[in-house]
């Protein structure tokens, strides 16, 4: 297994300096101010985190985004497992859900606008409508992907609902609810910015507003680059935790 472990972690290594190394040749080809090459992005990046102006940028995105993402969870998990067992609830909920999940993430923006307004609320708004359906749809279907032979299993031992759910239907569940935990988290991130370009310009959107009216295309490569190493730890975080909750699970 640790044999394993260390050709993955050299052919993550190889994909990521690979790819940095094709940056690197294309933007050569180009202006400083049309790509910036990764060298020049690095460069930003130690500047203005050693002066702490992006990582607190960082600090006060990441509120929004953590409270928004949260809430999501909160309801989208609860209403996907519902409507994954029960029959009436998904035949109500389905169309709507669909429906909704169907328009354009944008297109609410004006709705928040109304409701929240321009600030805080309205970025959490936003972070939360843009996770919601997708951690919804997911555990949905992890839900009524439990086969029911289990169900009956634990319904012949004299399991209680709540002992079915806590005992059968969760541990099934889990490789689809971390599922849509790493969704949800990805377009956490993805909304996190979002908010911030289509709102009050504030951190690192307004960071990145004020790189493209200079042309700076380091700095804005440098937020998006910021906004990839976060999804990216996120992502791995979150595959750490199922691996060590779901060793059955995981294929290694």
């Amino acid at each position: 297994m640790n044999v394993q472990h260390t050709r993955t972690g050299y052919l993550y290594a190889l994909s990521l300096g690979t790819g940095l190394l094709v940056w690197e040749l294309v933007a050569g080809q180009f202006s400083r101010v049309v790509l910036s090459p990764p060298s020049a992005v690095v460069t930003h990046l130690y500047l203005h985190t050693r002066s702490l102006e992006l990582p607190t940028l960082l600090f006060y995105s990441l509120g929004h985004t953590l409270l928004g993402y949260a809430l999501a969870v909160a309801v989208g998990v609860p209403i996907g497992f519902l409507m994954g067992r029960s029959e009436r609830a998904f035949v109500m909920f389905d169309p709507v859900v669909n429906a909704l999940y169907s328009i354009p993430t944008v297109a609410f923006v004006p709705f928040v606008v109304v409701w929240f307004g321009l600030f805080f609320q309205a970025r959490t708004a936003l972070v939360f409508v843009m996770c919601v359906f997708d951690i919804m749809v997911t555990v949905t279907a992890g839900a009524r992907n439990v086969e029911r032979s289990l169900i009956d299993v634990g319904r012949s031992f004299g399991a209680s609902r709540a002992m079915l759910f806590r005992k059968v239907l969760l541990p099934a569940s889990l490789p689809f609810l971390f599922t849509a935990l790493r969704i949800g988290m990805v377009r956490a991130v993805v909304a996190m910015i979002t908010a911030e370009l289509f709102f009050a310009a504030v951190n690192l959107g307004k960071y990145m507003q004020a790189a493209a009216n200079r042309f700076d295309s380091a700095g804005l490569l440098a937020v998006l680059t910021i906004l990839a190493v976060l999804g990216l730890l996120a992502q791995e975080g979150l595959k750490a935790l199922e691996a060590r909750l779901l060793p059955w699970h995981v294929r290694h």
